[in-house]
Protein backbone atom coordinates (compact mmCIF):
# COMPACT_ATOMS: atom_id res chain seq x y z
CA UNK A 1 0.00 0.00 0.00
CA UNK A 2 1.52 3.24 -0.83
CA UNK A 3 1.08 6.00 1.15
CA UNK A 4 -1.27 8.06 0.06
CA UNK A 5 -0.37 11.40 1.57
CA UNK A 6 2.19 12.46 -1.23
CA UNK A 7 0.74 14.26 -4.24
CA UNK A 8 3.53 16.25 -5.24
CA UNK A 9 7.76 15.72 -5.06
CA UNK A 10 10.15 18.55 -5.75
CA UNK A 11 13.73 17.67 -7.14
CA UNK A 12 16.75 19.90 -6.47
CA UNK A 13 19.13 18.51 -9.72
CA UNK A 14 22.82 18.94 -8.93
CA UNK A 15 23.78 16.45 -5.89
CA UNK A 16 20.06 15.44 -5.80
CA UNK A 17 19.14 13.86 -9.09
CA UNK A 18 22.03 14.47 -10.90
CA UNK A 19 25.74 12.75 -9.56
CA UNK A 20 29.05 14.97 -9.40
CA UNK A 21 30.63 11.54 -10.17
CA UNK A 22 29.03 10.39 -13.19
CA UNK A 23 26.84 13.73 -14.20
CA UNK A 24 23.81 11.35 -15.30
CA UNK A 25 20.85 10.43 -13.37
CA UNK A 26 21.23 6.81 -11.96
CA UNK A 27 18.42 3.91 -13.08
CA UNK A 28 17.26 3.61 -9.61
CA UNK A 29 16.03 7.76 -9.71
CA UNK A 30 14.40 7.31 -13.36
CA UNK A 31 12.31 4.31 -12.65
CA UNK A 32 11.03 6.41 -9.45
CA UNK A 33 10.35 9.30 -11.30
CA UNK A 34 8.58 7.21 -13.68
CA UNK A 35 6.61 5.41 -10.88
CA UNK A 36 5.81 8.41 -9.28
CA UNK A 37 3.63 9.47 -12.37
CA UNK A 38 2.38 6.33 -12.84
CA UNK A 39 1.12 7.18 -9.86
CA UNK A 40 -0.30 10.11 -10.52
CA UNK A 41 1.92 11.93 -7.85
CA UNK A 42 3.41 14.84 -10.01
CA UNK A 43 7.28 15.66 -10.32
CA UNK A 44 8.64 19.06 -10.27
CA UNK A 45 12.25 19.86 -10.63
CA UNK A 46 13.49 23.55 -8.36
CA UNK A 47 16.90 24.33 -8.95
CA UNK A 48 18.80 27.01 -8.90
CA UNK A 49 20.00 26.84 -12.67
CA UNK A 50 18.69 28.68 -15.47
CA UNK A 51 15.98 27.54 -17.33
CA UNK A 52 18.71 27.21 -20.45
CA UNK A 53 20.68 24.74 -17.96
CA UNK A 54 17.73 21.89 -17.84
CA UNK A 55 17.71 20.66 -20.89
CA UNK A 56 20.17 17.25 -19.78
CA UNK A 57 17.01 16.52 -17.44
CA UNK A 58 14.21 17.16 -19.65
CA UNK A 59 13.57 13.91 -20.87
CA UNK A 60 12.48 13.05 -17.37
CA UNK A 61 8.93 14.91 -18.54
CA UNK A 62 8.97 16.73 -15.42
CA UNK A 63 5.30 18.40 -14.54
CA UNK A 64 7.04 21.55 -14.32
CA UNK A 65 9.82 24.02 -13.90
CA UNK A 66 11.38 25.55 -10.52
CA UNK A 67 14.40 27.68 -12.37
CA UNK A 68 16.42 30.45 -10.46
CA UNK A 69 15.61 29.27 -6.91
CA UNK A 70 11.99 29.99 -7.17
CA UNK A 71 12.80 33.33 -9.84
CA UNK A 72 11.25 31.85 -12.65
CA UNK A 73 8.21 28.69 -12.57
CA UNK A 74 7.20 27.35 -16.15
CA UNK A 75 4.59 25.00 -16.52
CA UNK A 76 5.26 21.30 -18.18
CA UNK A 77 3.74 23.42 -21.71
CA UNK A 78 5.92 26.16 -21.18
CA UNK A 79 3.94 28.55 -19.51
CA UNK A 80 5.29 31.24 -17.32
CA UNK A 81 3.63 30.88 -14.15
CA UNK A 82 5.79 33.28 -12.18
CA UNK A 83 8.95 35.48 -12.82
CA UNK A 84 10.88 37.57 -10.56
CA UNK A 85 13.79 39.59 -11.43
CA UNK A 86 16.82 41.15 -9.65
CA UNK A 87 16.58 44.91 -8.30
CA UNK A 88 18.09 47.07 -11.63
CA UNK A 89 19.84 48.85 -8.74
CA UNK A 90 21.87 46.01 -7.10
CA UNK A 91 22.67 45.28 -10.80
CA UNK A 92 23.72 48.48 -11.62
CA UNK A 93 25.43 48.46 -8.47
CA UNK A 94 27.06 45.19 -9.01
CA UNK A 95 28.55 46.22 -12.66
CA UNK A 96 29.67 49.77 -11.13
CA UNK A 97 31.71 47.33 -8.14
CA UNK A 98 32.95 45.12 -11.06
CA UNK A 99 34.81 48.32 -12.64
CA UNK A 100 37.04 48.87 -9.56
CA UNK A 101 37.51 45.66 -7.95
CA UNK A 102 38.45 42.34 -9.64
CA UNK A 103 35.19 40.78 -9.55
CA UNK A 104 33.94 37.04 -11.53
CA UNK A 105 30.28 36.78 -11.53
CA UNK A 106 27.24 35.59 -13.94
CA UNK A 107 24.08 37.09 -15.28
CA UNK A 108 21.08 35.01 -16.20
CA UNK A 109 18.32 35.80 -17.77
CA UNK A 110 15.42 34.09 -19.57
CA UNK A 111 17.39 33.96 -23.18
CA UNK A 112 20.98 33.73 -21.81
CA UNK A 113 24.08 33.03 -18.93
CA UNK A 114 26.74 35.43 -19.33
CA UNK A 115 29.80 35.67 -17.13
CA UNK A 116 32.17 38.52 -16.72
CA UNK A 117 35.76 37.24 -15.68
CA UNK A 118 36.93 33.85 -16.38
CA UNK A 119 39.44 32.54 -13.79
CA UNK A 120 41.13 28.62 -13.91
CA UNK A 121 38.35 27.90 -10.82
CA UNK A 122 35.52 28.97 -12.23
CA UNK A 123 36.74 26.81 -15.74
CA UNK A 124 36.56 24.43 -13.30
CA UNK A 125 33.59 24.33 -11.42
CA UNK A 126 32.00 24.72 -15.01
CA UNK A 127 33.46 21.27 -16.16
CA UNK A 128 32.66 20.00 -12.44
CA UNK A 129 28.66 20.73 -13.49
CA UNK A 130 29.32 19.46 -17.02
CA UNK A 131 28.45 22.68 -18.40
CA UNK A 132 30.02 24.71 -21.10
CA UNK A 133 32.05 28.46 -19.96
CA UNK A 134 29.47 30.92 -21.21
CA UNK A 135 30.38 34.05 -22.99
CA UNK A 136 31.53 36.90 -21.35
CA UNK A 137 29.21 39.82 -20.73
CA UNK A 138 29.10 42.89 -22.48
CA UNK A 139 29.42 45.48 -19.66
CA UNK A 140 27.55 48.29 -21.62
CA UNK A 141 25.34 46.03 -22.81
CA UNK A 142 23.50 44.76 -19.93
CA UNK A 143 19.45 44.89 -19.62
CA UNK A 144 19.54 45.61 -15.93
CA UNK A 145 16.37 44.97 -15.51
CA UNK A 146 16.18 41.12 -17.14
CA UNK A 147 18.96 39.74 -14.65
CA UNK A 148 16.68 36.63 -12.87
CA UNK A 149 19.95 35.84 -11.30
CA UNK A 150 23.69 36.56 -10.67
CA UNK A 151 26.61 33.90 -9.35
CA UNK A 152 28.92 35.64 -7.42
CA UNK A 153 32.20 34.23 -7.49
CA UNK A 154 33.18 35.36 -3.55
CA UNK A 155 34.21 33.41 -0.53
CA UNK A 156 31.35 32.55 2.56
CA UNK A 157 33.78 34.99 4.54
CA UNK A 158 33.21 38.23 2.04
CA UNK A 159 29.67 37.58 1.24
CA UNK A 160 27.85 39.63 3.89
CA UNK A 161 29.55 43.06 3.24
CA UNK A 162 28.80 42.68 -0.39
CA UNK A 163 25.33 41.67 -0.64
CA UNK A 164 25.33 44.92 2.48
CA UNK A 165 26.78 47.21 0.10
CA UNK A 166 26.68 46.20 -3.75
CA UNK A 167 23.35 44.69 -3.40
CA UNK A 168 20.61 45.24 -0.29
CA UNK A 169 17.83 44.31 -2.07
CA UNK A 170 18.61 41.02 -2.94
CA UNK A 171 19.68 38.02 -0.96
CA UNK A 172 22.00 35.36 -1.30
CA UNK A 173 22.39 31.24 -0.98
CA UNK A 174 24.95 28.68 -1.25
CA UNK A 175 25.67 25.29 -2.34
CA UNK A 176 29.55 26.08 -3.30
CA UNK A 177 32.34 27.95 -1.39
CA UNK A 178 33.43 28.95 -4.67
CA UNK A 179 30.07 31.16 -5.52
CA UNK A 180 26.91 32.15 -3.80
CA UNK A 181 23.56 32.61 -6.21
CA UNK A 182 21.90 35.69 -5.66
CA UNK A 183 18.10 36.45 -6.20
CA UNK A 184 16.00 39.17 -5.13
CA UNK A 185 14.97 39.37 -2.05
CA UNK A 186 12.14 37.27 -0.85
CA UNK A 187 12.89 35.00 -3.15
CA UNK A 188 13.62 31.14 -2.45
CA UNK A 189 12.39 27.37 -4.10
CA UNK A 190 9.95 27.99 -0.98
CA UNK A 191 7.84 30.67 -3.07
CA UNK A 192 8.33 28.16 -6.38
CA UNK A 193 6.86 25.10 -4.23
CA UNK A 194 3.60 27.64 -3.47
CA UNK A 195 3.19 28.57 -6.77
CA UNK A 196 2.94 25.30 -8.32
CA UNK A 197 0.92 24.09 -5.09
CA UNK A 198 -1.43 26.53 -6.38
CA UNK A 199 -1.26 25.50 -10.05
CA UNK A 200 -2.03 21.92 -9.33
CA UNK A 201 -4.56 22.23 -6.50
CA UNK A 202 -2.43 20.43 -3.57
CA UNK A 203 -2.16 20.88 -0.76
CA UNK A 204 1.38 21.89 1.34
CA UNK A 205 0.63 18.61 3.43
CA UNK A 206 0.93 16.41 0.63
CA UNK A 207 4.10 17.43 -0.66
CA UNK A 208 7.79 15.84 -0.11
CA UNK A 209 11.43 17.55 -1.47
CA UNK A 210 14.72 16.12 -1.68
CA UNK A 211 17.90 18.49 -1.61
CA UNK A 212 21.42 18.68 -0.41
CA UNK A 213 22.59 22.03 -0.66
CA UNK A 214 22.10 25.47 0.82
CA UNK A 215 19.75 26.58 -1.70
CA UNK A 216 17.57 23.66 -0.71
CA UNK A 217 16.75 24.78 2.90
CA UNK A 218 13.27 26.38 2.51
CA UNK A 219 12.30 24.19 0.42
CA UNK A 220 13.01 21.17 2.86
CA UNK A 221 11.50 23.24 5.55
CA UNK A 222 8.25 24.15 3.76
CA UNK A 223 7.17 20.55 2.52
CA UNK A 224 5.60 18.43 4.21
CA UNK A 225 8.59 15.55 3.83
CA UNK A 226 11.98 17.22 3.47
CA UNK A 227 14.70 15.02 2.62
CA UNK A 228 18.51 15.59 2.62
CA UNK A 229 20.52 13.53 0.36
CA UNK A 230 23.60 11.16 2.31
CA UNK A 231 25.79 13.74 0.24
CA UNK A 232 24.39 16.85 1.54
CA UNK A 233 25.94 19.58 3.51
CA UNK A 234 25.97 19.44 7.40
CA UNK A 235 23.23 22.46 7.86
CA UNK A 236 21.08 20.79 4.86
CA UNK A 237 20.93 17.37 7.25
CA UNK A 238 20.31 19.46 10.23
CA UNK A 239 17.08 20.78 9.49
CA UNK A 240 16.00 17.92 7.00
CA UNK A 241 12.83 15.56 8.33
CA UNK A 242 14.74 12.56 6.72
CA UNK A 243 18.33 11.76 5.61
CA UNK A 244 18.70 9.74 3.14
CA UNK A 245 21.32 7.69 1.27
CA UNK A 246 23.47 9.56 -1.47
CA UNK A 247 22.84 10.02 -4.62
CA UNK A 248 25.27 7.26 -5.70
CA UNK A 249 23.87 5.33 -3.57
CA UNK A 250 19.62 5.24 -4.70
CA UNK A 251 19.08 7.96 -2.05
CA UNK A 252 16.26 8.64 -4.05
CA UNK A 253 14.33 5.99 -4.50
CA UNK A 254 15.19 4.03 -0.99
CA UNK A 255 13.47 7.17 0.68
CA UNK A 256 10.55 6.91 -1.36
CA UNK A 257 10.34 3.31 -0.61
CA UNK A 258 11.16 3.88 2.80
CA UNK A 259 7.96 5.99 3.55
CA UNK A 260 6.00 4.06 1.43
CA UNK A 261 5.34 6.87 -1.69
CA UNK A 262 6.37 3.87 -4.02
Amino acid sequence: MHNPEIEAVFFDIDGTLLSFKTHEVSPSTEEALAQLQDKGIKIILSTGRSINSIDHVRYLGFDGYITFNGGYCVSQEGHVLFKKAIDSKDIKSLLQYATEQPLSFSFMSEKEVTIHDVTPEIAGMYAHLNLPVPPLVDMNNVEHDSILQTNIFLGPEQEEQFMREVMPNSLASRWTPLFADVNPKGQSKKVGIDIFCEHFGIDIKKTMAFGDGGNDITMLQHVALGVAMGNANPEVKTIADYITDDVDSDGIWNALKHFKVL
